[in-house]
């Protein structure tokens, strides 16, 4: 009995922790120029803090509910889409970027 009542208790704190990561989607296509692009789509309905980065060079913003970001390219046509790196959090968590 007191086994159930622990696997109850941490697939409770699990489930809750898995719905409170931020809902986005990451696109990448490449250009007309044969350069790679990214772009990243808040699906949810807080503003999202993201950034993109890319050969070192990290750009920052703030993303409003259900809105997409505008197309990042890379530099160089060598790089591709596993190059970028990209991150997102809620705004609500960083207060210095309000």
């Amino acid at each position: 009995m007191l086994i159930k009542t622990y696997i109850c208790l941490i697939l409770l704190v699990f489930s809750i922790s898995v719905s409170a990561l931020p809902n986005f989607e990451v696109e990448h296509k490449r250009s007309a120029k044969n350069f790679a692009e990214i772009k990243i789509t808040n699906k949810g309905s807080k503003k999202l803090i993201c950034y993109v980065a890319i050969d070192g060079h990290k750009v920052r913003f703030i993303l409003q509910p259900r809105q997409p970001s505008k197309w990042y390219k890379a530099t160089d046509i060598r790089f591709n889409y596993n190059h970028f790196s990209t991150w997102c959090d809620y705004l609500s968590l960083y207060p210095e970027y309000q």
